[in-house]
């Protein structure tokens, strides 16, 4: 695996979702663009699929949003849970939790945890962090992390007066980390980097879900955001993606990677009964023709080869 990115969030509004990412966030546009026609369609599987896709960065770091002008998919659940197997959001590393967290109050955005959160020392591997969960017009689940000495990518470390740094991985809920496992580390070849098991009231709190207990895995590419596994142990009442899901609903995000060997990557998927959103022919597979997979719970990963 090459890379991680970017991650693309299906919005209602390409103009509504600028204006809160580079206004509320301050990320930059980097560039804007149109896509449509046949093969559009066949990638995305959606039939006359006509797209408005922004660029953005943060730090080092991409996300594209992503407006089907044509046809317009269904609105985010308003009902949403965090554990929800639909559920996906990108962590925004900031310096100063406090600061950051007045900021997005003073902008009047819509929490989805209770507060900011210290998790707890006795979590060896999670203990000092600081996070809070908030949402976007549309209803995705964004978060704000601030990582404490000793914790996280140096990047995050160095001396600056910005505020919001950059993504430091995608989150997304799974069924069962070990079936996932077998999509993530053993197919596309990411690398398991981090594990922990998260639990209590902070817990609870962050994440808006009374009992919360979370088996957390986090994998990585050489390059790019880490992916970041969140399963359920309880509750398991988390509802599964609909069966009759499309990408161009707001549920569905696409996070994009960049692999090296993509005929072996291809065997794999057929030989793992793997779900491939695209209907283009997978044997072309190049850095100009990607493919859309779903993985075991069925968010969309936009795939494409480095040459």
């Amino acid at each position: 695996m090459v890379a991680v990115g970017p991650i693309a969030i299906t919005v209602s509004s390409l103009d509504q979702a600028l204006d809160f990412y580079t206004s509320v966030l301050p990320f930059e546009k980097v560039m804007e663009t149109r896509m449509s026609g046949d093969d559009f369609a066949r990638l995305t599987g959606v039939p006359g699929a006509h797209i408005r896709v922004a660029t953005l960065r943060l730090g080092d770091d991409s996300i594209e949003l992503t407006e089907f002008v044509s046809p317009k998919g269904r609105p985010f659940p308003p009902d949403s849970r965090s554990n929800d197997h639909w559920f996906q959001h990108i962590a925004i590393i900031v310096r100063d939790m406090e600061a950051a967290h007045a900021l997005l109050d003073e902008k009047m955005v819509e929490h989805a945890s209770k507060a900011p959160q210290r998790l707890p020392d006795w979590n060896v591997n999670a203990g000092g962090i600081k996070a809070f969960y908030f949402r976007d017009p549309d209803g995705h689940y964004l978060e704000i992390l601030q990582f404490p000495s000793g914790k996280g990518h140096a990047k995050w470390h160095r001396p600056t007066d910005k505020l919001f740094l950059g993504i430091d991985h995608t989150a997304i809920v799974v069924g069962d980390t070990d079936a996932s496992l077998k999509f993530y580390r053993d197919v596309l070849g990411l690398r398991v980097v981090g594990a922990s098991e998260n639990y209590g009231m902070e817990q609870e709190d962050l994440n808006n879900v009374p009992g919360a207990h979370l088996r957390i895995t986090t994998l990585r590419a050489a390059n790019g955001p880490a992916i970041e596994f969140l399963e359920y142990l309880m509750p398991r009442d988390g509802r599964p993606l609909p069966s009759d899901a499309r990408v161009n609903d707001l549920l569905c995000w696409q996070t994009s990677l960049t692999i090296e060997d993509a005929a072996e990557l291809l065997r794999q998927l057929k030989a793992g009964g793997y779900t491939l959103v695209s209907s283009v022919e997978t044997d072309s597979l190049g850095p100009a023709n990607p493919i859309l997979v779903r993985d075991p719970d069925g968010h969309v990963m936009r795939i494409q080869a480095s040459k």
